[in-house]
């Protein structure tokens, strides 16, 4: 555990000279992938989001790939395909070309300007960490994590992602503008001629280690109270909240809570701890809740934003 939390720390740094000014959205990313997770990035054009994925993919030691999403794209484009060629002995026979979703950190950018149809083609590789393709399954690397960008701007062109597939997503995170100091040491750093060369700081086997280290943390009985108050709380039919009940349309399921457990002993791990705490349900409520929660039409009418309900859960881990 010692070794596993020097190194990440490391790798921390390393991404902090890449990714400058976003040390919150450094970390929870980095806790989405030791908790085995993926995650959709979410922030306005031009915050590094690209650079986070890439970066992650070098200093952890992944393949990664990045996909572009836009309306004609086709699950073939992700997936991979067969091709009919001729063989030495003049018979014909398929054979499969593996598409890009074939690495270990696929980058899907601006996931909601693709149809649901090729939205859905991820549904399998998320969930199973496989593929099928004409009868055939054909497993995919491990780890397999997918990083999903999206920009909150409501433009035209969009699909926006149907709830089953957000809920396959640990965590979403959210990306604002660096401050002041930040973005001048960013003008400075990638302005220049030449820009330092960043190196990988793990493997893929110590990534793998680390996921099977936080599954093996021990959990405290109020952290597991404190989990299991925040997610259902969060649901209208059963919150005991008057805000919940008036302003939630829907609220988050069972595999939120399971996201939530896996998270804080994630963020314990990054820290150097041996067990998560209360305070790691209250950090990772939001990013964890996010996606899973939506408001009614009558509390977005009244101005209502869920970061606001949010807080109110987070205060729910006692």
């Amino acid at each position: 555990m010692e070794r596993l939390t020097a190194l990440l720390q490391t790798a921390h740094d390393v991404i902090s000279t890449a990714v400058i000014g976003q040390q919150r959205v450094i970390d929870e990313s980095l806790i989405a992938l030791l908790a085995g997770g993926h995650m959709v990035l979410v922030g306005v054009p031009g915050l590094a989001k690209t650079r986070l994925v890439h970066t992650l993919g070098t200093v952890l030691g992944l393949t990664d790939k990045r996909v572009q999403f836009t309306p004609d794209l086709m699950p073939a484009d992700i997936l991979g395909s067969e091709v009919l060629e001729d063989g030495p002995d003049g018979r014909r026979s398929f054979r499969f070309l593996p598409g890009p979703v074939f690495c270990q950190l696929l980058m899907a950018d601006e996931i909601n300007r693709a149809s649901p149809r090729t939205q859905s083609a991820l549904l399998q590789a998320m969930q199973e960490g496989m593929v099928s393709i004409a009868g055939q399954t054909y497993p995919l690397p491990r780890p397999f994590h997918v990083l999903a960008t999206q920009n909150p701007l409501e433009q035209e062109g969009t699909y926006p992602l149907p709830e089953a597939q957000l809920d396959r997503f640990l965590m979403q995170i959210t990306i604002d503008y660096p401050d002041r100091a930040a973005e001048r040491q960013m003008l400075l750093a990638t302005t220049g001629i030449a820009e330092a060369a960043i190196q990988p700081v793990l493997t893929a086997a110590d990534l793998l280690a680390a996921q099977q280290m936080v599954r093996r943390m021990p959990v405290g009985e109020s952290v597991i109270e404190a989990i299991l108050s925040v997610v259902r709380h969060g649901r209208p039919e059963d919150s005991p909240l008057p805000d919940i009940r008036t302003h939630v349309a829907w609220g988050p399921g069972p595999r939120a809570s399971q996201a939530l457990m896996l998270a804080c002993r994630a963020r314990a791990l990054l820290q150097g701890r041996p067990a998560p705490s209360i305070d790691d349900v209250r950090a990772l409520a939001a990013p964890i809740l996010r996606h899973r929660m939506a408001l009614t039409f009558a509390a977005r009418a009244e101005g209502v934003h869920l970061d606001d309900v949010l807080t109110t859960l987070a205060a729910e881990a006692g």
